[in-house]
């Protein structure tokens, strides 16, 4: 393991959003990082009891997936997560149980329904790493609904950013801005917007009646608003550096 890994699932002051504080870039979410990765930086976090308490979650989750009885073994352990872990651990030891119980859709949908925010939040991380196709996109989508800053933030990760559509991205960036969750928590912010004349006219529109109401223009607009001006890459310069293929 390599110290960048390590630095995932290390504790971090946070802001009224739930978010890291000075608004950190998305990456640093377990959405973003393999499974494998983030058990092992989290074990180097976590103190001995600690510890003890995910193996045994997670070899339980692996033992015995599925539903078992009117709730799984590896749901108790969801809710228990951040007694055992600490809240700056939480996210990452949920993200670990779900993807140990190799929770499906349906699964995911059951904790998401039923669960504490916290408990969506990390069902909503969870998806990159558990759902190939976009049949748990009614989950990003109820979250996008909520003025829940913490669940907005966890539902554009990489899953939205890979299956949410044109439309409902647009105003998922919106709605960033509506509710202050830092653009760096939308990932593939900088290749989705580049070039979209339309979240560039939606973002000159909201700009100007905010300054017509006497209110500031959030700062996060001019960056969103500056990558639209940016044009998609020529064909055959796909290359990082620009060299034709």
């Amino acid at each position: 393991m390599t110290q960048p890994h390590a630095t995932h699932v290390t504790p971090t002051p946070q802001d009224a959003d739930g978010t890291p504080a000075g608004h950190g870039p998305q990456g640093t979410t377990p959405a973003h990082v393999p499974p494998a990765d983030l058990r092992a930086a989290l074990t180097a976090e976590l103190g001995g009891a600690a510890r003890a308490w995910l193996d045994q979650a997670l070899d339980e989750a692996a033992a015995h997936p599925g539903a078992h009885g009117p709730i799984s073994v590896w749901e108790l352990r969801l809710a228990e997560a951040g007694r055992r872990c600490g809240p700056a651990h939480a996210d990452a030891a949920r993200v670990l149980v779900l993807h140990a119980a190799r929770a499906d859709t349906d699964a995911l949908s059951r904790v998401y329904s039923q669960g504490t925010a916290d408990e969506r939040r990390a069902v909503l991380h969870a998806l990159p790493h558990l759902v190939p196709g976009p049949d748990a996109l009614p989950l990003v989508e109820d979250a996008l609904r909520t003025n829940d800053t913490r669940l907005v933030a966890a539902a554009l990760g990489p899953y939205a950013a890979r299956h949410l559509d044109t439309h409902q991205w647009r105003h998922a960036v919106l709605k960033c801005l509506f509710t202050g969750v830092p653009v760096d928590r939308v990932a593939d912010l900088d290749r989705r917007a580049r070039g979209d004349d339309e979240l560039s006219r939606m973002l000159a529109d909201y700009a100007a009646e905010r300054t017509a109401a006497g209110r500031t223009v959030p700062e996060d607009l001019h960056r969103v608003l500056a990558l639209t001006e940016s044009e998609p890459p020529a064909p055959g310069t796909a290359d990082p550096h620009g060299k034709e293929s």
